[in-house]
């Protein structure tokens, strides 16, 4: 027996197995990303396929998810789960870990779901934002603001002040 890729510490046929056999059994947007991510393990391409949502024309995309597929998936993190605008909207954030060329890397993403005729599916996902560091000149207000010519400018393009929004 062996347990579940997906990271939960049940076996796989009493996890994500039934979920793949039939795309019902899937009742929260977690339990169908868990079921996605161990479908990419196990290559299930018509269940990674057939789980997005039928608007986003999966089918088209066949030969660039069984390429995903064939990916040496290694581990799942699951970040957050969270509630949408409605009950037929949920969010997942993860971190999938796989493995080239020697190296580990990461897909980290927020993957939004929508349940539509009682079934969730994948609709579409962000990626994180890199965290920028904000200017403390602009937490001022303008009156308070005071910029030298020389200063690099608010705008963050790295120029003078003078020689750019000055």
């Amino acid at each position: 027996m062996t347990s579940c890729p997906c990271g939960s510490t049940t076996l796989y046929s009493h996890c994500c197995e039934p979920i793949h056999l039939d795309h019902s059994k899937a009742i929260t947007p977690e339990q169908l990303m868990r079921a996605r991510y161990s479908a990419h393990v196990h290559r299930l391409v018509d269940f990674i396929v057939n789980t997005y949502h039928p608007s986003c024309h999966a089918e088209l995309e066949r030969e660039g998810i069984a390429e995903s597929a064939n990916s040496d998936w290694c581990k799942l993190d699951v970040i957050s789960t969270g509630s949408g605008t409605n009950e037929s909207e949920g969010f997942v954030t993860f971190k999938a870990y796989f493995n080239q060329d020697g190296q580990q890397f990461c897909l980290e993403e927020c993957s939004r779901f929508v349940r539509e005729n009682g079934l969730w599916y994948y609709i579409d996902g962000r990626f994180p934002e890199e965290q920028q560091e904000i200017d403390p000149r602009l937490l001022q207000s303008v009156k308070e603001l005071k910029v030298g010519r020389n200063d690099p400018c608010i705008c963050g393009s790295g120029k003078k002040f003078k020689k750019c929004c000055g």
